[in-house]
């Protein structure tokens, strides 16, 4: 059976657009539309559509409190479109708290092209919410086929780095579900934890709001990287979006590095990348970590980083939205151990203390 879905948007021209590119696709169908809420709560009970797309801003009543009473009363799969703007930006993460699965952004120019450029992203979301498990849970990765992708080469060379300070870090990769994963792992961080690097797959305008939102939950500070920051214990760094995040070294600090070369594994910024380079600049001085996200960005890089003597984590199937990217990394003997995401921080902190870091217990 085909996927069905629902689209909700204000735009005439969006729900054409969106519904040209679903209806293209063998494994599913548009079987309605609406142009509000309201309109929409109707054609969910008669319809019963398998994944629903949802405007961030949308007459009659808002897009938030539309997703908060769908997500209590009729919980399903839910995919925001929304704008490059500061302000979807935090509407956006805020529906990622209320449930919604995933969200893709609308172009801000020529909106036809854009969409059709970003089929790919579009369609695959639909694919990986239509098989979630709604409040977070567990579904089958489903089987891309994917386009040739670059490895982290086109952005640093691997090295076999003689490591001589003894600062331990945390580098953390995540992709769909990471940002409340990343929540999660953050907010039960020590005030003292050791300097944290994180690439979440997400787009420009949505990460210093994503940082900014963490910074004011967590006992640590957090913000988007900027280039040549000294990595400071109790600060957590977040990949600004469409660029690379770097671990360097300048003398014997720790500094970050802002690359913009080509997407890896399909993204920028790349965990593969982030990988890569903690494995170059800092070994085994290193716990990495990977969360729940589609494909597998980070597992091959998280190789690297056990290769290099990095103790490294993976999120458990059971805790994943999507165990991709967690799956890919067990299966290419990347992982020393999995965990459930309630207890990576612990997870964590008892590696440091075990390499002789002292941190207060989570």
């Amino acid at each position: 059976m085909p996927i069905k879905v629902l689209i909700v948007d204000d735009s005439a021209l969006i729900r054409s657009l969106l519904t040209e590119l679903i209806n293209s696709q063998p494994d599913m169908t548009v079987v309605g539309v609406a142009p509000d809420p309201y309109i929409a709560r109707d054609r969910i009970k008669a319809l019963n559509p398998d994944v629903l797309t949802l405007d961030v801003e949308m007459p009659r009543m808002d897009g938030l409190v539309f997703l908060e009473k769908l997500m209590r009363l009729h919980p399903m799969a839910v995919v925001m479109v929304s704008s490059l703007t500061e302000k979807s930006s935090d509407i956006t993460l805020r529906a990622l708290e209320l449930g919604a699965f995933d969200y893709v952004t609308k172009p801000k120019i020529d909106i036809s092209r854009g969409l059709h450029e970003s089929c790919h992203e579009i369609v695959d979301k639909i694919r990986e919410a239509a098989s979630a498990k709604i409040k977070n849970l567990v579904r089958p990765p489903a089987q891309l086929k994917v386009e040739k992708k670059n490895s982290a080469d086109v952005v640093l060379p691997s090295l076999n780095a003689h490591i001589m300070t003894t600062e331990k870090l945390v580098i953390i990769g995540a992709s769909t579900g990471g940002t409340e994963a990343l929540k999660e792992v953050l907010t039960a961080m020590p005030a003292d934890s050791p300097g944290i690097l994180i690439t979440q797959h997400m787009p420009a305008a949505f990460t210093s709001a994503f940082a900014n939102r963490l910074d004011r939950l967590c006992r640590i500070s957090v913000k988007e990287a900027r280039d040549g920051d000294r990595v400071l214990p109790g600060h957590a760094y977040i990949a600004p979006g469409d660029r690379h995040l770097l671990l360097s070294r300048s003398g014997a600090n720790y500094i970050t590095q802002i690359a913009d070369a080509p997407p890896v594994s399909r993204h920028r910024p790349s965990v593969d990348v982030l990988f890569r380079s903690a494995a170059n600049s800092a070994g085994k001085n290193c716990i990495g970590v990977i969360l729940t996200g589609m494909g597998d960005d980070g597992a091959n890089g998280m190789l690297e980083m056990k290769q290099a003597g990095a103790h490294t984590i993976a999120q458990d199937e059971a805790s994943c939205v999507v165990f991709g990217m967690p799956k890919e990394a067990i299966a290419r003997g990347g992982v020393d151990e999995i965990s459930s995401l309630s207890d990576i921080p612990r997870r964590i902190v008892n590696c440091l203390a075990v390499h002789g870091q002292r941190v207060i217990r989570v």
